[in-house]
């Protein structure tokens, strides 16, 4: 079982979204966040004055999948995000151990 973690631009989280049910996955945990890359944020002008925007909002999506999907599901989100433009933000996976539906009290592969 792997954890997909995927930090992407907040416009794109519905066209990742779509993707994500299309390919089948059936649960998805999102979180507002905000960090920076390799373009160490951006500067605006609001009324007159600039300023720095040191942190730029993205979206934080979470994905538990098998071990056999892991890399399919790395490629849809990918794919779905992609603007090609600086920011468009990472994806990554780690193992996970145990998984267990609290409802239910199902592990593994039943608890997705």
């Amino acid at each position: 079982m792997r954890l997909i973690t995927a930090v992407i631009k907040p416009f794109k989280l519905d066209d990742v979204k779509a993707a994500l049910e299309q390919f089948g996955v059936q649960g998805m945990t999102v979180s507002e966040a905000s960090g920076y890359g390799r373009q160490r944020g951006h500067t605006e002008v609001y009324r007159g004055a600039e300023y720095q925007v040191d942190l730029v909002p993205k979206v934080r999506l979470e994905v538990l999948a098998e071990e056999d999907d892991a890399e399919d599901v790395i490629d849809v989100i990918v794919k779905a995000a992609q603007t090609g433009k600086i920011g468009d933000g990472k994806v990554w996976s780690v193992p996970v151990d145990a998984v267990v539906r609290v409802r239910t009290g199902e592990r593994g592969p039943e608890a997705l």
